[in-house]
C-alpha cells in the first residue's frame, strides 16, 4: 500500500485497539441502536482496600480489572478498547441497516452497505479460496529479468496492503511544510519491528524460528511442496534479516533529523542503480516531483546490495510472500486462521479471532471511514460536546501559556517563539469541515476482494495526488469514530475525533472534575506533544526548525531526560524494563497533559462552591477520573511485543508514573514522603 510516510502520530491510546471500563463483551453480541452510557467516574471500578499512596492504578481500577476479563479476542482490554468495542457494535447497526437493498439507500450507504455485505458473505469467500492470490503471484512469476521489477512493485503497491522492499507516499516537506512532496520510506519486514531480527535472548530466537515456520506454511498452502517451502522460507527470511539490519531502530526514528534527505530523482537512481525509478513512478502515475525525502539513505543503499546478490528467483520468493502476507487477511477462512495463529495467538497471546463482523467493521471504517463517519456523527455527537471540548481546550491553552510564561528555565527568545507556536495550534473536534469524496471508488457488492483492492488503491492514488499540491490543512488522518486522538506536528494541529468524546471519556451528564482529569488531560496530552522531544523541534507552521537557544535545549533535555530516566526503571513484563527513550515523547505529554488540565480545571471552577461527592473530594475525583480511562489488563505476550514497537508506557505506569510527580496529587491524598506514589525528586518539564 502507498503510505502517508514520515509521520508518527502522537496519540493517547494504543493503536486503534485501545480496550475497557465495564463487563467483558457478550458471548453472542448484538448490533447497538444506540451507544450505551458508561459514567466517567464509577465507584464500582475502584478497590478501596488498596492505599492510594501505595498504588493508585490499583486504588483506581482494581474493581475494573477483577470485574473485567479480557476478551479471548482481544490482546488487552481497558477503557479504551471498551469504548471501541461499544462503537463498533453501532457501526454494525448502521451498515447492517445500509447494507439492505429493500429500502432506498444514500449515495453513502450503498458504498458503505455493499462493501459491509461484500465482507460479510462468508460462503461466497470459502467458495474462492485462494483465488484472488493467483493474478497476484502470476504477475511475480511472468517476471523475466530485474527489470520487470519496479512495475509489477508498483500495482501491488497501489492496490495491495504489501510493503514489499521498501515504502513510497507523500508527506508535508519537513523544510517546507506548505508543500506536498514525494517520500521514501523503509519497509519490506514481515516480523514487527528490526529488533526482532537482531535480538540474541532465547525469546527472540525461538521468535524468528516460529516466523520461519509460518512463513513456510503459508507457502505451501499457496501450492508450494514442503521441501521448497521451507527453502524459500530462508530465503525471505535472509533478505529481511539485511534489510533490518539498515533500518533505523524506533528510537533513532523519533529524531525527525534522521528521517530527513531531500534528494534529486538522479541522487535517489545514484544509490539505488539497480532499480528502475523511472519505471515505478511511471507505474505509480505518480505526480513529477523533483524533491523525494529518503528517509532512511542507508537502508536504500542495502536495498540495493539485495538487488545486486539475489538472484531473480530469491527476489520472486521474497515477492510472493509479501503479496501473501498482505493479502492473507482477505482470503478463506484456512488462511485467516494460519495468518492469526502466528501474527495474534503465538506473538501476542490472543486465544480467538476476532469474530467476522468485527473485521467487517474494522475494514470499511479503514476504507471509507469519512463516508461511515457521516452517519456516526449524526446519530451520536451532539453540538454542545463540540462546543464544551472546545471550550475546555481554550482552557488548557490559557494553562499553557501561563507555564510557558513563568518558566524559569527559558529564556524570553524562547518563550516568544513557544507562545508563537502554542498560538498557531488548530483545534480540530469531532469531525471534518469537509467530507471526503468516495464518488469515484467502484464498490460491488459480490466481489469482496475486488473491493479490497480499490479501496486500497483509492487511497493510494488519494495520497500521491498530493504531491506538488497545497497542503490541505483541514485533513484528518483518523475517521470520525475513532477511539483515539492525535497531534500532527506537521500541520501544528490537536484532533479529536467524535469517537474519543463518548462516555465514559467524556461525559456530559458528570461534574468537571473527572471530565477535565479525563478529556482534559487527553487535549493537554495532544497539545504536549507540540513542545516535546520531537515536536518542539517544529516550528508554529510545522517546519523542522531549531527555535531554541542552545542553553533552553539543554535545560529542556535535562527535565526530559529525568522522565525518561524514571521510567525506564519500571518493569513491563518479566525482566523486560521500559525502553524509557521510547516513550519518552508520551510519557512527557501524559505529564504535561494533566497538570495542564489540572490548572485548566482550577481555573474553569474558581470560585465555585465544589462539594465532595460519594466520599471524593473534588480533588480527588479528578485523579480517580484522570485514571480510570486507563483501567484495564494486557496480555504478558502483548506486553513483551509493545516493549518493542509501542512509544506508550502501560497504562499502570501512564497513571503512577504520572501522579507519583505530581505534588496536587500528594497534596489530594495526603501522602506521605517515602511512599510509593511520591517521588523524592519529582519530574517536570512543562
Amino acid at each position: 500500500m502507498v503510505l502517508k510516510t514520515g509521520m508518527r502520530f502522537r496519540s493517547v491510546a494504543l493503536f486503534l485497539l485501545a480496550p475497557a471500563l465495564f463487563a467483558q463483551p457478550p458471548r453472542s453480541p448484538q448490533p447497538l441502536s444506540a451507544l450505551p452510557y458508561t459514567p466517567s467516574l464509577d465507584l464500582s471500578s475502584m478497590d478501596k482496600s488498596v492505599q492510594p499512596c501505595e498504588n493508585f492504578y490499583k486504588y483506581a481500577c482494581g474493581g475494573w480489572i477483577r470485574n473485567n476479563p479480557i476478551p479471548a479476542d482481544q490482546p488487552r482490554w481497558d477503557t479504551y478498547a471498551k469504548l471501541t468495542y461499544e462503537n463498533q457494535l453501532y457501526l454494525w447497526g448502521l451498515l447492517l441497516e445500509a447494507s439492505n437493498t429493500d429500502h432506498p439507500r444514500t449515495a453513502v450507504q450503498q458504498k458503505t452497505g455493499d462493501l459491509f455485505y461484500a465482507c460479510m458473505n462468508e460462503p461466497a469467500l470459502e467458495k474462492v479460496g485462494d483465488a484472488p492470490l493467483k493474478p497476484l503471484l502470476a504477475g511475480i512469476d511472468a517476471m523475466k529479468s530485474l527489470r520487470d521489477l519496479p512495475g509489477v512493485l508498483a500495482a501491488q503497491h497501489l492496490s495491495t496492503s504489501s510493503n514489499a522492499l521498501f515504502n513510497f507516499g507523500s508527506n508535508q516537506d519537513y523544510a517546507n511544510s506548505e508543500a506536498i512532496i514525494a517520500f521514501a520510506d523503509a519497509g519490506g519486514l514481515g516480523l514487527p519491528d528490526r529488533d526482532y531480527y537482531s535480538k540474541t535472548d532465547a525469546k527472540s530466537v525461538e521468535i524468528r524460528e516460529k516466523y520461519v515456520a509460518h512463513v513456510a506454511q503459508m507457502f505451501g498452502m499457496a501450492g508450494e511442496a514442503p521441501d521448497a517451502a521451507r527453502a524459500d522460507a530462508g530465503t525471505v527470511m535472509r533478505i529481511e534479516t539485511a534489510l533490518a539490519a539498515a533500518t533505523l531502530t524506533r528510537v533513532e526514528q523519533r529524531e525527525p533529523h534522521n528521517l530527513f534527505h531531500k534528494m534529486s530523482r538522479a541522487e535517489l537512481r545514484k544509490i539505488t542503480p539497480s532499480f528502475a525509478w523511472d519505471a515505478y513512478f511511471a507505474g505509480l502515475r505518480a505526480p513529477a516531483s523533483r524533491e523525494i525525502n529518503v528517509t532512511q539513505p542507508a537502508f536504500y543503499r542495502e536495498l540495493e546490495k539485495q538487488l545486486k546478490s539475489n538472484s531473480l528467483g530469491n527476489l520472486k520468493t521474497y515477492l510472493r510472500w509479501h503479496t501473501i502476507h498482505a493479502e492473507v487477511r482477505y482470503l478463506s477462512s484456512t488462511f485467516v486462521q494460519a495468518d492469526f495463529d502466528f501474527y495474534s495467538k503465538y506473538l501476542r497471546g490472543v486465544p480467538s479471532a476476532q469474530p467476522r463482523w468485527k473485521r467487517c467493521v474494522q475494514l470499511v471504517d479503514r476504507g471509507m471511514g469519512e463516508a461511515l463517519g457521516q452517519v456516526f456523527v449524526e446519530k451520536t455527537f451532539t453540538p454542545e460536546t463540540r462546543a464544551r471540548t472546545r471550550e475546555m481546550t481554550k482552557h488548557i491553552e490559557l494553562a499553557m501559556q501561563n507555564e510557558i510564561e513563568t518558566l524559569p528555565w527559558m529564556s524570553p527568545a524562547t518563550k516568544a517563539k513557544a507562545l508563537e507556536k502554542l498560538h498557531g495550534i488548530v483545534n480540530k473536534i469531532g469531525y471534518p469541515d469537509k467530507w471526503r469524496d468516495y464518488s469515484a471508488l467502484k464498490i460491488r457488492r459480490d466481489d469482496f476482494f475486488a473491493d479490497v483492492a480499490a479501496t486500497t488503491a483509492f487511497e493510494s492514488r488519494r495520497e500521491l495526488n498530493k504531491i506538488g499540491k497545497p497542503v490541505d490543512r483541514a485533513e484528518w488522518q483518523m475517521s470520525p469514530p475513532t477511539v483515539n486522538a492525535y497531534y500532527d506536528p506537521q500541520m501544528n494541529d490537536i484532533n479529536f475525533p467524535a469517537g474519543v468524546l463518548q462516555p465514559p471519556l467524556f461525559d456530559p451528564k458528570m461534574d468537571d472534575a473527572p471530565n477535565y482529569g479525563n478529556t482534559a488531560a487527553t487535549i493537554g496530552h495532544e497539545l504536549t506533544h507540540g513542545f516535546d522531544d520531537e515536536g518542539r523541534q517544529f516550528d508554529a507552521k510545522g517546519n523542522l526548525k531549531d527555535w531554541w537557544t542552545a542553553t533552553d535545549a539543554a535545560e529542556f533535555q535535562k527535565r526530559a531526560d529525568c522522565v525518561s530516566d524514571e521510567y525506564s526503571g519500571f518493569t513491563v513484563v518479566d525482566n523486560i524494563k521500559i525502553n524509557g527513550k521510547l516513550t519518552m515523547g508520551e510519557d512527557v505529554a501524559d505529564l504535561g497533559g494533566q497538570l495542564l488540565a489540572y490548572i485548566a480545571w482550577k481555573a474553569a471552577t474558581k470560585g465555585k462552591d465544589l462539594k465532595p461527592i460519594d466520599g471524593l473530594t473534588p480533588d480527588q475525583r479528578f485523579f480517580v477520573g484522570m485514571s480510570q480511562w486507563a483501567c484495564g489488563s494486557e496480555r504478558p505476550e502483548n506486553l513483551r511485543a509493545d516493549a518493542i514497537t509501542n512509544p506508550h508506557s502501560p497504562n499502570e505506569y501512564r497513571i503512577n508514573g504520572v501522579v507519583s510527580n505530581m505534588p496536587e496529587f500528594r497534596q489530594a491524598f495526603s501522602c506521605k514522603p517515602g511512599q510509593p506514589m511520591v517521588r523524592e525528586k519529582a519530574c517536570k518539564v512543562w
